[in-house]
């Protein structure tokens, strides 16, 4: 069973230098959390919610912003610190995965419609593949 797994994933994650898997990383996000906020509009979501009085739209600029920059930071320090311990790219790529499904809780506690929170909530899960592509395509470069 360990033979096949590995055998799947060096078929399917290409080789990446760091540059490419931080920024690649950040730019596949951003472009298919993007696609599904437009599925999410499409089905009525409006991606509103409230903070205190104000009526915050987390949509589409928020959907850009949150998904670039906790990735971008995150994938940067795995790929900095894999300079001196390789084996912080699979670390990372297990702790960046939990968080980004753990923070849909907090999408689910906001007060958004139905729809929002479904598009959100998948968005986080679109995460997850991403940072483990990425960090995995760094480690075989480097173990190459």
């Amino acid at each position: 069973m360990t033979t096949t797994i590995a055998a799947t994933i060096d078929r399917t994650v290409p080789v990446l230098n760091r540059a490419v898997a931080v920024l690649g990383g950040v730019v596949a996000a951003v472009v298919l959390n993007l696609i599904v906020w437009g599925i999410g509009e499409a089905a009525g979501g409006e991606f509103v919610t409230t903070d205190g009085d104000k009526l915050m739209d987390v949509a589409p600029g928020g959907v850009v912003l949150m998904s670039a920059v906790p990735l971008l930071i995150g994938l940067t320090l795995a790929v900095l610190i894999s300079y001196l311990w390789t084996g912080v790219l699979r670390v990372a790529a297990v702790i960046g995965s939990v968080l980004t499904i753990a923070t849909i809780a907090l999408t689910v506690d906001a007060d958004f419609d139905t729809a929002s929170t479904i598009a959100l909530s998948v968005m986080h899960v679109v995460l997850v593949p991403v940072i483990v592509i990425a960090l995995e395509g760094v480690r075989r470069g480097i173990t190459r």
